[in-house]
């Protein structure tokens, strides 16, 4: 069956979207579906170490969310402008690529000015969407000073359908444990049900956990527009596949161990890998790999994920892991059963 857009429609009550995570994050609910039976259960995220054992693989993307959301000021008028940073094009020119709302009232040569104190400027440079800008960054000091600047003014960018005011708490909320490198501009979320406690007891019972890295851009999340989704082009992300990680993963595969993947930021760019080469190998660069049945996924067995909405691109690419006939039946009984969905929600274990 060709894919369609269509395909991943589902009705998603609004009560059914977390605004917050639970107060310890390995108390989301966890279901687990066990592919070749279709058989579910329904557990606690705490309890995912009973589904593995000793020398089983589980790989993490260590990519940091930085505040990306920016509140300026454009220049005479005084318009308050949202601008959501996307990606640094240029760090010798403070160049970077924006998406600014209003976008109407921004156009070619505008300046915004940023802080209490406008002590950050910017000047729009260009137009790339409907959206999109590329500013540039009026800063004379030496470059972690700008950075410096960019992290002290920005907001942790929580995604719009948490219709709640910015909290505190939301800028360690919104971050994984395994968070190391920065450079993503939204969470690769189903990494964020992991504890200390919970990576300790993987320890002991000799699960090893493997990072790479790939920073969550907002194609991830932008809608599809298209029915037909092999029509569907997604934005590049950019992504590091270590050789520790590689050569990890290499042997598991070998010993045919379970190798976990834990959320569609780690499965892309390791079956992007896969696609050019036998093995996986060490690699750095962009991927805008898109997945979709019937794509048959190689580089790994299992799969762990969050319940994401409709017609998203994460779930698409889950269903290239699961089929689709069974995605649905797990959305569906998601809903039934009062799963919590999207960043904040609950974890689903596919095995």
């Amino acid at each position: 069956m060709k894919m369609k857009l269509s395909h991943y429609r589902f009705n998603l009550p609004e009560k059914l979207i977390a605004q917050y995570p639970k107060d310890y994050r390995d108390d989301a609910r966890m279901m687990v579906v066990h592919r070749d039976s279709g058989k579910i259960e329904h557990k606690h995220f705490r309890d995912i170490v009973d589904y593995f054992e000793e020398g089983d693989l589980m790989v993490a993307n260590n990519t940091k969310v930085f505040p990306a959301r920016l509140w300026g000021a454009k220049e005479k008028t005084g318009a308050v402008i949202e601008v959501f940073l996307l990606r640094e094009l240029s760090a010798e020119n403070r160049l970077w690529d924006v998406l600014v709302d209003p976008a109407r009232k921004i156009r070619i040569g505008n300046k915004l000015f940023f802080g209490d104190d406008d002590s950050l400027v910017a000047e729009v440079v260009d137009n790339t969407t409907s959206r999109g800008r590329t500013l540039r960054f009026l800063f004379d000091g030496p470059y972690e000073e700008f950075r410096e600047k960019l992290r002290s003014i920005g907001e942790t960018p929580l995604p719009r359908y948490i219709e709640r005011e910015l909290e505190p708490e939301d800028a360690d909320r919104y971050q994984s444990i395994f968070a190391s490198v920065e450079g993503a501009v939204a969470a690769p979320v189903a990494s964020l049900h992991f504890t200390k406690h919970v990576l300790k007891r993987m320890e002991i019972k000799g699960v090893d956990i493997a990072e790479m890295t790939m920073h969550v851009g907002l194609g991830t999340y932008r809608l599809v527009e298209v029915e037909d989704l092999s029509k569907h082009k997604m934005e590049s992300e950019r992504f590091i596949l270590p050789k520790d990680t590689v050569d990890r993963i290499n042997r598991a595969k070998d010993e045919k161990r379970r190798i976990c993947a834990i959320g569609t930021s780690v499965l892309r760019p390791l079956e992007a890998n896969l696609i050019t080469y036998d093995k996986l190998k060490t690699l750095e660069g962009w991927t805008n790999k898109f997945l979709f049945p019937p794509y048959q996924v190689r580089s790994v067995n299992s799969m762990l994920t969050n319940f994401h909405g409709p017609q998203s691109t994460m779930m698409m690419v889950t269903s290239a892991f699961t089929g689709h006939e069974l995605i649905m039946e797990i959305y569906k009984t998601a809903i039934k059963e009062k799963y919590r969905f999207l960043a904040f929600g609950d974890a689903l274990l596919v095995i």
